[in-house]
């Protein structure tokens, strides 16, 4: 029910629907393409920039999502977290299944201007590891379910962090090999962003679809670690602090 609710309430006063989906992915690789790739020259590891940028939009924007809308489910629930209970931790996993929903669409995409590259010999080299994209989602949708049940304990108290989040989430995408391949930082400072456990994830993306980047069993397994360990620590915040949610509020 809060899926279908999330999913009409943003649609419903739009003339677009859903290919808004489809919009933003293509524009924003377009202003991508222009900015990084044409004017900046930044390589792509040999990728065709589209391709590449594409690859990284298609990751981020679920992540991004989910972060974002997570933070703040106690303030935008509250009349039902006030009338009824329920398990709360139902609403933020809601969010991330709606955004599933996001994901495949703009997955769709990706795929489409893929077997395109793929069939006009653009030098692409798919390999088994695409296989673990189902894996990364998961590692997704659980790191941004920690860090947004996390932020959603401190707005309780604290609303200006829900502003403030909006800001971090857009600078945390220069922290990420998004628009840049991690192979053009230097190999001393490449921790710096493997410290993030986004970056091995879409990395590995990159790397399983289109043959290149930077892929490594250990990193990934530093993604995994990290991502349980912010996943349960968020858990244990939120299922605290909605003991007392009402009373704060």
């Amino acid at each position: 029910m809060f899926v279908r609710r999330d999913f009409v309430a943003f649609y419903k006063q739009t003339i677009l629907g859903p290919l808004w989906f489809f919009i933003q992915p293509i524009l924003t690789t377009i202003i991508f393409t222009i900015i990084f790739g044409r004017v900046a020259r930044i390589s792509t590891d040999g990728l065709p920039d589209i391709l590449f940028y594409l690859a990284g939009i298609t990751t981020w924007n679920y992540f991004s999502a989910c972060w974002n809308e997570t933070t703040d489910v106690f303030r935008k629930n509250q009349d039902i977290f006030g009338k009824v209970y329920f398990p709360r931790v139902i609403i933020p996993l809601s969010v991330v299944i709606t955004n599933l929903f996001r994901l495949g669409i703009q997955f769709l995409l990706f795929m489409l201007v893929y077997v395109w590259f793929l069939f006009s010999d653009a030098g692409l080299q798919p390999n088994l590891y695409l296989l673990l994209f189902p894996y990364l989602v998961l590692l997704m949708a659980l790191l941004s379910l920690g860090l947004g049940m996390i932020i959603s304990a401190l707005t309780v108290k604290y609303r200006d962090l829900v502003f403030l989040m909006q800001f971090v989430v857009q600078l945390a995408m220069y922290a990420t090999p998004v628009v840049y391949p991690l192979s053009i930082v230097r190999p001393e400072r490449q921790w710096m962003l493997i410290a993030n456990p986004m970056t091995s994830i879409v990395e590995t993306f990159r790397y399983g679809f289109l043959g290149a980047g930077t892929f490594s069993w250990a990193n990934l397994a530093y993604a995994t670690t990290i991502t349980l360990v912010i996943f349960l620590i968020g858990l244990l915040v939120f299922n605290r602090t909605e003991k007392s949610f009402v009373d704060v509020v």
